[in-house]
């Protein structure tokens, strides 16, 4: 027992030491490989390690976009590239120059999807995917990243809706903590399948926000972001529902309309709020700008500013709500009390762009005013990222 004992302890000891050894290795290691590299002329080198594979090729937004059938219809998704096999098992790609933005990407080993690139550190979650992401400096580069100016302040925080605490993050401007000064709100809202942490690690709302606000292109404003999916109380790992990971899941059965004005009314209650119609906006984007429509048309005394960014209009279930009966009734009813922004905005090649000029066409019969853009591509972050930084600019004005 004693010798069992008195190897059991040398085991412990050397497998102690070896995990030492390894983090202190890691700190000497350098730089090791680079990958993404930008290039001088925008252009992105790629480089993966994998020296027993037989194909390696790179997938993400800064790629054409090519075109895929799914069970709605047809959808416009990120090409893919074929890195090529240089020496010592590394493989290389280098793409176009690329204009300034943030892009994602992820690597395809052998037909296996989802391979992140071990030498980037930078990740984002978009529903249950992880990927990695660059950003090419310039103007909307830049808009996406936190620079040298004052920065405003996350919250998460709980909120009593339907029932049950929900979570939900706040971002309060720069100097609202130090002042006595009341803000409009903007309530912004995810797709199907995120939560309410993603207009923050995919959107970037919070480098958006900063940097609009200290360039005096938006006024200060608190932003509201609420989880839409009401089966779940929060993002995935926060409110002890388990280890689930999160899918294309979604609420369009009219419980997270009817439980909205309870939310405002709690933020009123526990921010500084300017607490009218003509300091609170809604916008989301998918079935986030459902939700906008919906809720907007169902209390039109309550917002003054709407934007729908590639909404999905018609898409709730009319059967388990009444939120979604009488839409026309409603709708003229919501323009009757002169909303002063009605935004609306979508890609060319978005899978809900049909939906989307129908909506327009209602909108148009019946003189109700609007503003719409339209940009290039289809139902990706690229676009709602740029919607908001022009949705935000026009607000409270």
């Amino acid at each position: 027992a004693f010798i069992m004992k008195r190897l059991f302890s040398i085991v412990v000891v050397l497998c102690v030491g070896v995990m030492s050894l390894s983090a202190q290795q890691n700190l000497w290691q350098g730089e090791g490989l680079k990958s993404p590299e930008v290039n001088a002329d925008g252009s992105v080198t790629f480089r993966l390690f994998a020296p027993e594979a037989e194909s390696v090729k790179v997938t993400g937004d800064f790629l054409p976009e090519v075109k895929l059938k799914w069970e709605h219809g047809e959808a416009m998704v990120a090409g893919e590239a074929e890195l090529e096999r240089k020496e010592n098992g590394v493989w290389e790609f280098r793409s176009e120059p690329l204009r300034s933005e943030l892009y994602f990407y992820s690597f395809i080993v052998d037909g296996m999807r989802d391979v992140r690139d071990p030498s980037n550190i930078y990740m984002m979650r978009d529903v249950g995917s992880q990927m990695n992401y660059f950003i090419i400096p310039g103007e909307r580069g830049n808009l996406y990243s936190a620079r040298n100016v004052k920065h405003g302040t996350l919250q998460r925080v709980w909120c009593p809706a339907g029932g049950v605490e929900r979570r939900m993050v706040v971002y309060t401007p720069a100097g609202y903590e130090s002042s006595s000064e009341r803000y409009p709100v903007l309530y912004l809202l995810h797709g199907m399948g995120g939560d309410e942490e993603a207009w923050v690690a995919t959107g970037r709302v919070t480098e958006i926000m900063d940097n609009l606000i200290a360039e005096g292109k938006a006024e200060p404003m608190i932003v509201v972001m609420t989880n839409g999916c009401t089966k779940h109380r929060s993002a995935p790992g926060f409110s002890g529902e388990g280890m689930w990971r999160p899918y294309m899941s979604g609420s369009m059965d009219g419980s997270f309309e009817e439980m909205f004005p309870s939310i405002v009314e709690w933020v009123d209650k526990s921010y500084r709020t300017i607490s009218r119609k003509s300091a609170r906006a809604i916008a989301g984007l998918s079935m986030g700008g459902f939700h906008s429509m919906q809720i907007s048309k169902e209390n039109p005394q309550m917002f003054d500013y709407v934007g729908l960014f590639s909404a999905a209009i018609f898409r709730g279930d009319s059967s388990k709500s009444a939120i979604y009966s009488d839409f026309e009734r409603k709708l003229k009813r919501q323009f009757a009390a002169r909303p002063k922004l009605y935004w609306i905005a979508i890609g060319k090649t978005d899978f809900l762009y049909e939906d989307n000029l129908r909506f327009r066409e209602l909108l148009y019969e019946n003189e109700y005013p609007y503003v719409y853009v339209e940009s290039e591509g289809g139902h990706i972050w690229r676009n709602w990222r740029v919607y908001l930084s022009q949705f935000v600019p026009l607000l409270f004005k």
